[in-house]
């Protein structure tokens, strides 16, 4: 029987493609989902499946840094919100990619080239990741320009200790104020490198280098300490995993 494991950060998303695949794929077996980078690596040491379906933008490590490390014999499938352009690299290679949000059909296809493939040779892998990776990599957000009455202030990003929204406005906190941009959440996300800015509830985006304590309550969720803040930020139980290996 083959075996493969799910990661991706997105829970709602790994949940999909562990039904879609359940539904297209009985005879697969899943073995487990990982929800960031360094679980993705736990799971696949402890568990060696056959195929590893890694998102490509995780916190912690990105789904390009586990493949490079994956077992000899696990092939490596791509998810990922990158349109075609970026992943023309691997049209014709035995590692394949995935679009989200997947599609049955596109699934399907997927199936059929991994049931007649091989997996890469590691030096070909590596040679593949480091095409993509210089295809993919996103330009990230370095400067906000935040208004305030008739006067423009750019805030560098670092400085940034989180962000809250509030419908389509956002708070900018940093040690010494709070402004407001017109960006959501979600155009943020989209910008800040998710190396460093950790999604924690559907309304923050928190800076992880200024985090000073995660406390785990009896639901599951974090009350973060934030660095020369007096107030706590809550998580929400989705992203709960983000904390646990801190």
């Amino acid at each position: 029987m083959t075996t493969a494991i799910i990661a991706d950060d997105e829970v709602n998303l790994a949940k999909h493609l562990g039904d879609l695949l359940k539904r297209v794929w009985p005879d697969l077996e899943l073995l487990g989902t990982a929800h960031n980078g360094v679980e993705a690596l736990a799971l696949i040491a402890r568990t060696t499946p056959d195929i590893a379906f890694l998102d490509i933008r995780m916190p912690g490590l990105t789904g390009l840094d586990v493949a490079r490390s994956v077992p000899a014999g696990t092939r490596v499938v791509f998810v990922t919100a990158y349109d075609q352009y970026a992943v023309d690299a691997f049209a014709a290679a035995a590692t394949d990619y995935l679009l989200k949000p997947v599609s049955e059909e596109r699934l399907r296809q997927s199936i059929s080239r991994l049931n007649v493939q091989t997996p890469l040779q590691a030096d070909r892998l590596a040679e593949l990741l480091d095409r993509f990776a210089a295809q993919t990599k996103p330009e990230r957000l370095q400067w906000l320009r935040v208004g305030h009455g008739e006067t423009t202030r750019l805030v560098a990003v670092d400085d940034v200790l989180y962000f809250q929204s509030d419908s389509k406005y956002t708070t900018v906190v940093t040690a010494d104020r709070e402004q407001v941009v017109r960006l959501s959440i979600k155009e943020l996300e989209d910008q800040l490198d998710p190396e460093h800015f950790w999604r924690v509830h559907r309304a923050i985006i928190v800076n992880v280098r200024a985090i000073l304590e995660a406390k785990r309550d009896l639901r599951g969720r974090y009350a973060l300490r934030i660095r020369g803040r007096s107030e706590e930020l809550r998580t929400s139980e989705a992203y709960a995993h983000l904390f646990r290996h801190m």
